[in-house]
């Protein structure tokens, strides 16, 4: 398990703002909850107010399930260009899953997929990806504030 730090936070999300910001996003989708605190640093970073969330669940701690279930829908009007962020493409199921189901929903908007980690592994590979995982990521979410 590797710890990430908030200053690697930090850094790499400059670096993915970076990397996405010519692409002009007119919204931001978080996967709830591993892309929250991404999205919400992205939004201000590449000044995109309309920021959006679906909630997934597919891992109990860290044990995966049998199934993802999505729960909640985006909604865009006028606009063309969705940035999807999560924090990692671990399996890949779930950014699989949820980029399907954007696409089917959504089908004039044009999506595209965003994370901090990507594991080589994963189903789906990330439109944009800064690291490449090859362990458990212990994220400063997930560690510095629970009890």
């Amino acid at each position: 398990m590797k710890y990430y730090s908030y200053e690697n936070f930090k850094n790499d999300t400059n670096r993915l703002i970076s990397q996405v910001k010519n692409f002009e996003f007119d919204a931001i989708v978080a996967v709830a909850r591993g892309g929250l605190t991404l999205s919400h640093a992205m939004a201000e970073g590449l000044n995109i107010r309309d920021v959006q969330s679906i909630r997934t669940e597919l891992y109990d701690d860290t044990c995966k399930r049998e199934e993802l279930t999505i729960f909640g829908s985006a909604e865009f009007t006028d606009i063309k260009k969705v940035l999807v962020v999560d924090d990692i493409a671990d399996s890949g199921d779930t950014l699989n899953e949820i980029m399907k189901h954007l696409r089917g929903c959504f089908k004039d908007v044009e999506f595209q997929s965003a994370t901090l980690f990507y594991k080589k592994t994963s189903i789906y590979e990330p439109d944009f990806w800064i690291n490449e995982a090859d362990d458990w990521i212990d994220f400063f979410w997930e560690r510095d504030f629970s009890e």
